[in-house]
């Protein structure tokens, strides 16, 4: 049975809070961290490194915006994150969480103060090993700060290759545990079942006090738009975001209840570290397929793309989640692809990747029928354009294709002394065609180049922009027309890079104020000093 009331234990004793606070009230604000450096380690053992040169490898994110920040640390326990997350508490001094750092939206790029890594911490509910797996509740643990990829495989070692860990962002090989839980990332599988959300069972948070929640879904639910803290200091209330939220793929900003009810692990779950630092976390497990049917075939143009995209949507009954990918490589793809020659045929100027995962079912038998899906769409798919990525070498050479896209676009930005600026946008299905009617029609007549590919199960598109120099303040503007038609259209800014530093405008944008002062009064609840995280989602007030 569920109760809104969560018990909140603190990771110290009472006399070490009293030691903390004393001492950081005499040595208050970012000037006071090489004496907190000092006390911490003498008091606590805790260290925070100083050293400007250790520091600066931990100021930048893959957003590449610029950061600076005077001290690291890298806590090894729940109990080392609370001792640092107190003491900048009570001293007034920010601190940014940093994981694999492979974000795009500056969630980890620091502001000054301190930067937390969580790479050395270690799981305390994992038994001692980097993964547990518990194979009849299908759940596994592992540690906050490994590497998603690493984790994926070591379920699939672990449970002899009959459950694995589903979601699969592209940056699965850099990103962490705890980076995909803050940011709810996503893959290629559509649906909700695709994002982390979906399978996070269980997550253990450290509250800039010190406090300490472990929390099961379903065990903690908010009731009237509030949970209950119970903690050593008393009660206190922890009112939860209650503005509107797009039923669809979504990772822009904290998860929202409307009705006021809420499970507290969807609001840990996507908060970007606004509340806590998450130091644990329970993940569901799924069956390990039979087998997985892989297609890619080349189409004339996007609308016979999109005639396939219903033709899928009628065939699953708008149910797209028994998918393990429906990806498409858009216009202009075929200047920016490696393998082009191999993958589109004839005139072709679009592609689709479907990818079918088989229970019970035989892949011949899979590939008759999705070849009768191909063909009752009346996209106009020529005999030869069809690939089966049956072997190693299809299949590798189809990955080298799909990541070779961005890494392009980055290379064409760089030659031209500009950057990318790319979309994360997702629109309800019904308003999808006239999403990318605007969007290119836009483009177009600014004499922007472009190229857009993503994931289409999910109505799920990254227009990548290549300005020339000269172009960077209107590929700008573009990304702001293109935000906010999304928004008029019922659709959210990011479906699954998070919103971070970057994208706080596009947040207040696709919201609007309301949801701002929601996301503020619930942090200030728990973070009063706003040190965590400080400008991610919503701008810092001082």
């Amino acid at each position: 049975m569920s109760t809104d009331r969560i018990p909140a234990d603190s990771l110290l004793g009472a006399a070490e809070e009293k030691a903390l606070d004393a001492f950081c009230a005499a040595n208050a604000g970012p000037g006071a961290v090489p004496a907190l450096a000092a006390f911490l380690g003498e008091r606590f053992g805790v260290a925070l490194e100083c050293d400007p040169d250790i520091v600066a490898g931990f100021v930048v994110d893959s957003s590449n915006l610029p950061g600076s920040a005077q001290a690291l640390g890298r806590p090894a326990s729940p109990r080392e994150c609370a001792v640092l997350l107190r003491a900048c508490s009570q001293a007034h001094i920010p601190v940014t969480f940093s994981g694999g750092r492979s974000n795009l939206t500056g969630s980890a790029t620091p502001e000054g103060g301190v930067v937390l890594s969580l790479a050395r911490l270690i799981d305390a509910g994992s038994g001692g090993a980097d993964v547990s797996v518990d194979a009849v509740a299908r759940t596994a643990r592992g540690p906050v700060g490994m590497i998603l990829e690493d984790f994926r495989r070591e379920v699939r070692r672990l449970t002899a290759g009959a459950l694995y860990y589903p979601v699969d962002p592209t940056s699965r090989g850099d990103a962490t545990i705890g980076g995909t839980v803050a940011c709810n990332a996503s893959g290629f599988t559509p649906g909700p079942t695709g994002a982390t959300r979906d399978w996070v069972r269980a997550v253990d948070l450290v509250l800039p006090d010190c406090t300490f929640i472990h929390a099961t879904r379903g065990q903690y639910v908010s009731r009237g738009g509030r949970f209950v803290l119970d903690g050593r200091a008393g009660q206190r209330d922890w009112p939860v975001p209650r503005y509107p939220r797009p039923a669809i793929k979504n990772a822009g900003g904290p998860f929202s209840a409307p009705d006021g009810v809420m499970d507290v692990v969807d609001l840990v779950v996507g908060s970007e570290g606004l509340f806590g630092v998450v130091t644990g976390c329970t993940l569901g497990l799924h069956e390990s397929p039979d087998a997985v049917l892989d297609l890619f075939f080349s189409l004339p143009d996007e609308a016979a793309a999109l005639a396939f995209y219903r033709q899928v949507c009628i065939h699953l009954g708008d149910d797209l989640s028994s998918l393990g990918a429906l990806e498409y490589f858009g216009v202009n793809c075929l200047r920016h692809m490696d393998h082009r020659e191999m993958l589109f045929k004839g005139g072709d100027q679009v592609g689709v990747y479907v990818q079918v995962p088989l229970y019970g079912h035989s892949p011949d038998g899979a590939a008759e029928e999705w070849l009768g899906v191909i063909a009752a769409s009346g996209c106009g798919v020529a005999d030869d354009a069809v690939m089966l990525l049956d072997s190693e070498k299809n299949r590798t050479l189809f990955m080298e294709a799909r990541h070779s896209l961005p890494a392009r676009s980055l290379e064409v930005a760089k030659q031209r002394g500009a950057f990318t600026i790319m979309t994360d946008t997702v629109v309800p299905p019904g308003r999808f065609a006239e999403f990318l009617a605007f969007t290119h029609a836009l483009l177009r007549e600014a004499g922007m180049e472009y190229v857009s590919f993503g994931h289409l199960g999910d109505c799920h598109l990254h227009f990548t922009l290549l300005p020339q120099r000269d172009q960077v303040a209107r590929g700008v503007e573009l990304y702001d027309a293109i935000v906010a038609k999304s928004a008029d259209l019922g659709g959210v800014y990011s479906g699954e890079h998070g919103t971070g530093k970057r994208k706080r405008q596009d947040f207040l944008r696709c919201y609007g104020p309301t949801a701002v002062e929601d996301v503020r009064r619930c942090k200030a609840a728990v973070d009063p000093a706003f040190v965590l995280n400080r400008g991610n989602v919503i701008p810092y007030l001082k």
